[in-house]
């Protein structure tokens, strides 16, 4: 890719920010709300004035994902909901007796998508907390979607004082899971740490600031503004690791290293101590390569088998984008149009 390709991209009229998919992480609950009530209060005045801002206007669309677990403030009633969004699970029959998350999900494909079709929305932005010291996280299944690794390149730029990455989780458009796989652009926004079923005023408001950003620069792009390109970082998923266990039991015999607890996406070295048993032994980390841990003792990642995750750190080159003419969207409907039919 030559470093000075324009790409021109379709513009982004319908965006959705959703919160609850995780009915304990409070910070996109409480922000969604405070959303949901805000656009009550647009003034007819302001209505007049996205009037005459066509060009730039974008239709949000407020979820609040999973509203039997946020009022019981759990993570899910019956199963994970960022679990059930694979084509599989989507296409799949659903009988009397299915899991509400199931049937959830159902709902929300038939609100923001359908997945991988043309009346999807645009781009889903869903909101979460982590119990891990990781600052503000973009998480998306693609290393080439320019608007996101964009939207990540201004929020870099907007929020200085916010340690902010990119997580790249390499899975197929038929296998992706999560809610913002539904749209045609999507991202999870991970901020922590945070305890689930707190808030925290200062992770909260860098998730509102983030929010704000996000569908400022949607605005900026379809009103024409041409983004420059350039490098920037990705933390590539490699694997999970597990907690040392008992054969028998299956429960766990060692907690997350002292020296490496908090310590999300600095290099772990070959060697370095990874997990402290309970009876006072040091276990090293025994790859073969140095790399960057990630979601290090996530509260809701004990059920899943997971003490941490690993990824390698690339720098990836984005080409400089702007939003595509009345004529170039038109091809680019019926490419995608002829893409999705094969």
């Amino acid at each position: 890719m030559e470093v000075d390709e324009l790409v021109c991209l379709p513009r982004l009229p319908r965006v959705a920010v959703c919160g609850g998919t995780h009915g304990n992480e409070l910070s996109g609950v409480y922000l969604v709300r405070e959303l949901l009530k805000m656009e009550k209060k647009v003034t007819k005045e302001e209505e007049e004035e996205e009037e005459e801002e066509e060009d730039e206007r974008v239709s949000v669309l407020m979820v609040l994902s999973n509203p039997r677990a946020m009022l019981q403030c759990r993570r899910y009633v019956d199963t994970d909901l960022n679990r059930c969004f694979t084509r599989a699970t989507l296409n799949g029959p659903v009988s009397d007796v299915a899991p509400y998350e199931i049937t959830r999900a159902l709902e929300l494909n038939r609100m923001l998508g359908p997945k991988g079709s043309p009346a999807a929305v645009d781009l889903v932005c869903d909101l979460h907390n982590t119990t891990a010291n990781m600052g503000l996280c973009l998480i998306a299944y693609s290393d080439c979607d320019w608007i996101c690794l964009h939207i990540f390149k201004h929020l870099q730029r907007e929020m200085p004082d916010v340690p902010i990455r990119f997580i790249h989780f390499d899975v197929s458009s038929k296998e992706s899971y999560s809610l913002d796989s539904v749209g045609k652009h999507g991202f999870a926004m991970e901020i922590g740490p945070q305890p689930h079923g707190v808030v925290r005023s200062n992770v909260y408001t860098a998730m509102r600031v983030g929010v704000q950003n996000m569908l400022d620069w949607v605005r900026f792009f379809n009103s024409g503004t041409i983004f420059e390109g350039g490098f920037v970082e990705v933390f590539s998923m490699v694997k999970h690791i597990d907690y040392p266990r008992d054969r028998e039991t299956r429960t766990i015999t060692a907690a997350i290293h002292p020296q490496l607890q908090d310590r999300d996406f600095c290099l772990l070295h070959p060697g370095d101590p990874l997990f402290q048993t309970f009876s006072g032994e040091t276990l090293p980390y025994k790859g073969k390569e140095p790399l960057y841990p990630f979601f290090i003792n996530e509260c809701a990642y004990y059920e899943k088998g997971i003490a941490l995750s690993l990824a390698r750190k690339r720098r990836v080159m984005i080409p400089s984008i702007r939003v595509q003419t009345e004529h170039e969207q038109e091809s680019y409907v019926q490419e995608f149009t002829s893409e999705e039919e094969e």
